[in-house]
């Protein structure tokens, strides 16, 4: 026959033994008790309550659904303004490249004005430049007016300031390096002389 004691010592270890399996079952469904709870809290607030509450969720989402659709919308315009550009002007480099050779043809022809013995060389020289400006212009290279011109710091870089009453003020006297335009933009600017009274 079995003592008090023993008895005991073993329903203790049953209680303890029953004690961890109950812990470990709840430990195991304690995520499905605590959202039995939250839906039983929800009930509670009432139906007007809930309706509010998802409203409010439904509207956040809706809100930034449009913020990013208009994100998406202003950045698909930014790509495409900025194809579009490359696309436009994709040549600017090559033609900053033909420039420096059309001054080189101006210089030239300028020279061979004051030399009678040249006019020959002349005359293949402007024929040359004529064909080089005229590619320039089907590009869309325009020349930029400058001589006789009212001075304006968006198509002229002043190089050189004269006084000349008999002139008006800010008038370019002289174009000393010629700009240009490609497709309405200014990739150079005319260096010139510019006429300034005191």
């Amino acid at each position: 026959m079995m003592t008090k004691k023993k008895k005991d010592v073993k329903e203790e270890k049953h209680e303890e033994v029953a004690k961890e399996k109950i812990d470990n079952v709840v430990e195991d469904h304690k995520e499905e008790v605590m959202e039995e709870v939250i839906n039983d809290n929800i009930d509670d607030l009432g139906e007007s309550e809930e309706t509010l509450i998802l409203k409010n969720k439904i509207e956040n989402l809706e809100e930034k659904v449009r913020y990013h659709q208009a994100e998406l919308i202003n950045y698909r315009k930014r790509k495409d303004e900025e194809v579009s550009n490359m696309l436009k002007y994709a040549n600017q480099d090559l033609i900053m490249e033909i420039l420096p050779i059309v001054d080189n043809f101006e210089r030239a022809l300028k020279l061979s004005e004051k030399d009678e013995a040249n006019a020959k060389f002349a005359e293949g020289f402007k024929m040359l430049y004529t064909g080089l400006v005229n590619i320039l212009h089907k590009f869309g290279v325009e020349e930029i007016k400058s001589t006789g011109e009212k001075f304006d710091p968006t198509y002229h870089e002043a190089l050189l300031i004269e006084n000349d009453q008999t002139k008006e003020d800010d008038i370019i006297l002289e174009t000393l390096i010629t700009g240009y335009t490609y497709k309405g933009r200014v990739i150079r600017p005319s260096s010139v002389k510019v006429n300034k009274i005191n």
